[in-house]
């Protein structure tokens, strides 16, 4: 009989009618610390995006109250069990939308938004010719992880995909579109957006890689990598049948799934890269940022100006 770890990370989101986010932000955040949740819930008055952990017993709570409550009803939770919390506090924000796109004309995604496909038959249509795969997620996610054959739009966040759909329509003329993201929300909007530029085959999968890496019947097949996730987690397995390495070690290219951020609180940059390396390299992505004064890794580790001249100038050597 298989064991049940005593912790649990939901996953959620839901287009719904919220009049006043700020005042069921404060009222939400209250209600979560009362249970002893921790994560991250984004409110604005198109719906509410969230993520949170907490122990079987208080996720249970949790989840019984949003089904109680007509705003949410038939909200989706995803599931998955942990040995602890994944977050260290919980936060409740109010938003001027979900997901940001910054439209001029905004997607309302009950009125339009792309054909969902559950993970069987998004997994059929990823085989077919004339198919377009496009990840409609953040670089740093891509690199870790995506399906094959997907599309990589040059972009650094997801408010920039529609330009970038602009300018590189001649890829998907004629196509049947494809569209995933991590849980489904950006897809909702982004698929919808695709429908009013004109597209007329735009499907999206239906509750994102998560939903397809838990499928019993696709087991997360044709996935490389793993699916990058916003807690300390920071990344979870998809393909139950293979493990593919995609990702790539920022500073020699090697296989490599380890994110860390650029020590250098000014750039903040998403870099895999192993702990050999971030030692080797001060935990920065680049010389400038090795040397900033503000270097967490160096203040962290307390090194001496020494130290840190001496690790330069091994850098140098060896380049």
């Amino acid at each position: 009989m298989a064991t049940t770890k005593p912790y649990r990370v939901l996953l959620y989101y839901m287009y719904t009618t919220i009049e006043n986010p700020e005042e069921f932000a404060a009222e939400h955040l209250e209600f979560c610390n009362s249970l002893e949740l921790k994560g991250r819930i984004l409110v604005a008055k198109e719906g509410i995006n969230g993520t949170c952990s907490g122990t079987v017993e208080q996720t249970e709570k949790y989840m019984e109250a949003m089904n109680n409550d007509p705003r949410f009803d038939g909200i989706v939770f995803k599931i998955d069990e942990a040995d602890g919390h994944a977050f260290k506090k919980m936060h409740v924000r109010p938003r001027p939308e979900l997901v940001t796109l910054r439209l001029e004309d905004d997607i309302n995604p009950h009125e339009i938004t792309g054909k969902y496909l559950e993970p069987k038959d998004f997994y059929e249509a990823m085989k077919q010719e004339d198919t377009v795969i496009i990840d409609a997620r953040n670089d740093y996610e891509f690199d870790l992880g995506h399906f094959k054959g997907a599309i990589k739009p040059d972009i650094e966040s997801f408010r920039e995909l529609p330009d970038w759909i602009r300018e590189n329509k001649e890829i998907l003329e004629g196509k049947k579109i494809l569209t995933y993201c991590t849980g489904g929300i950006r897809c909702e909007k982004f698929s919808g957006w695709l429908v009013r530029e004109g597209y007329e085959d735009v499907s999206q999968l239906h509750g994102g890689i998560v939903t397809y890496g838990k499928d019993p019947e696709v087991q997360g097949e044709l996935w490389d990598g793993q699916c990058y996730v916003f807690d300390e987690r920071i990344a979870v397995p998809v393909n139950q049948k293979e493990h593919v390495i995609v990702g790539k070690d920022h500073f020699t290219g090697e296989p490599c799934e380890r994110y860390v951020n650029c020590a250098n609180p000014e750039c903040n940059k998403k870099i895999l890269c192993s702990e050999e390396n971030e030692a080797k390299y001060l935990r920065a992505c680049s010389h400038e940022c090795r040397v900033s004064p503000r270097n967490r890794y160096v203040i962290q580790h307390e090194l001496t100006e020494e130290q840190v001249a001496a690790a330069l100038e091994k850098i140098e050597a060896e380049k």
